[in-house]
């Protein structure tokens, strides 16, 4: 793993930050060179869930890395060939819908565009709330664009949230280690 560099950025499904460090601190451990990126609502907006500033520090202690969050900052990240993976966790609706689409109005979608130009794998960890309604064509178009992998995903409250899905983000770095072989880690819902 010390040969890898791993941009980890994160969009503002603010619930699951508590999820998601432990995860980046694990594949710090494992050595994998992490880059930190955020997007500019997940990097300033202070939540029931925890203040920016607070999950800012964490994010760049982790890493060792000073976070990029514009989109000036990411641009280079493809025509550098920065990144041998681009781990996107949290991956909110939002995202999965402009990644869809080919929007690059943030850094984290900027991130993954000028990521893939390199044709290298780029791996989502979903969270969203419409992952069964309205997320789910372009989660459905998504799977089916090359270099494009997911972390394995279930419902996180099926009576109360039907359409609910999140990431099994104690899959991230299996499901890593399979998309950096061109693999798809499965199952991938549960």
């Amino acid at each position: 793993m010390e040969e890898i560099t791993a941009g980890f950025a994160v969009c503002g499904s603010f619930c699951t930050f508590s999820k998601m460090l432990p995860q980046m601190r694990r594949l710090k451990e494992a050595g994998v060179n992490l880059i930190p990126i955020m997007s500019q609502t997940a990097f300033s907006t202070d939540t029931r869930f925890g203040k920016a500033k607070d999950i800012t520090e964490q994010i760049e202690e982790i890493c060792g890395k000073k976070i990029l969050n514009t989109i000036q900052e990411v641009e280079p990240i493809g025509p550098k060939k920065l990144l041998d993976i681009l781990i996107i966790e949290p991956c909110t609706g939002n995202t999965l819908a402009k990644m869809a689409c080919g929007i690059t109005d943030t850094p984290v979608t900027m991130a993954a565009k000028s990521h893939l130009r390199n044709a290298r794998p780029v791996l989502l960890a979903v969270s969203t709330n419409d992952a069964l309604g309205a997320a789910a064509k372009n989660i459905g178009m998504l799977m089916n664009y090359r270099n494009i992998y997911f972390v394995p995903m279930g419902q996180d409250d099926c009576d109360n949230k039907p359409r609910s899905m999140v990431a099994d983000v104690e899959l991230t770095l299996e499901a890593m280690e399979y998309a950096l072989k061109g693999k798809q880690l499965q199952p991938m819902m549960t």
